[in-house]
């Protein structure tokens, strides 16, 4: 068993488990915690709880401290370093003539790293760039290409439901979609109708995929039984219609 709280590094980003031990965490604390890219600052999401090795993916990182006021300006501090980081490496993309779209720019919160997330049609040489704004920020520099899944996960927009894309503010992680989850909804398998604005299958195909999955089963439950009830085909049903 070990001690752990949940951190988020995005809004709706992926939640990473630190051990905690001697650190009192709660649910929307801030943290300073050691990650595999240097010291980084995430918002709990999960406070501290016990749980066994099993749930849990091996080795862990610790927690450091519980996030101070200073920590936070720093924080802060960064988020505005971001912007300015992102205007210069824009400038020096247009320089370079390289076929790559600039999505975002993150600071570790040590300023040991600066990584910027970034679309492309194929593999980009950005040999030289790296060079370049390695000499004008002092520090590492990492370019990684993301894909248009994740691209509308950091920009985000409005689905064709007219809410907030649900990769944008809540969905930790992808699940795979396929056409199969369309079909057995019975949904327009008209690309413009099941296709987010990533251009892939809409994420919410899948949130109902488990129910139509167990309805076309056999109907047992637990215990080996078929439990008496009544069949309706809703195919071509008139909800209009029908007797009082």
């Amino acid at each position: 068993m070990a001690w752990v709280a949940g951190v988020r590094f995005k809004p709706a980003g992926k939640i990473y488990y630190f051990e905690c031990e001697n650190v009192d965490l709660a649910a929307g604390d801030a943290a300073i915690v050691e990650t595999i890219r240097g010291i980084e600052c995430g918002s709990v999401a999960i406070g501290k709880r016990e749980m066994s090795e099993e749930e849990l993916v091996l080795p862990l990182k610790s927690v450091i401290r519980k996030a101070t006021d200073n920590d936070i300006e720093t924080f802060e501090r960064n988020k505005q370093k971001e912007e300015e980081a992102m205007r210069i490496c824009k400038e020096k993309v247009k320089e370079h003539q390289l076929p790559m779209r600039l999505i975002d720019v993150e600071y570790t919160f040590d300023m040991g790293k600066i990584i910027f997330y970034f679309t492309a049609e194929g593999r980009v040489d950005f040999r030289e760039l790296v060079k370049d704004l390695a000499a004008i920020f002092k520090t590492r520099i990492e370019l990684r290409q993301i894909g248009v899944r994740d691209e509308a996960k950091m920009l985000g927009g409005l689905g064709t439901c007219g809410r907030i894309l649900c990769c944008n503010c809540f969905l930790g992680e992808f699940a795979p979609v396929s056409i199969r989850m369309a079909k057995e909804q019975n949904l327009s398998l008209n690309p413009t109708k099941i296709s987010g604005i990533c251009g892939r299958l809409m994420c919410c195909l899948k949130y109902e995929s488990d129910l139509y999955e167990s309805a076309k089963g056999n109907g047992e439950n637990n215990h080996g039984e078929k439990p008496a009830g009544v069949k309706i085909d809703l195919t071509g049903t008139d909800a209009g219609s029908g007797g009082a």
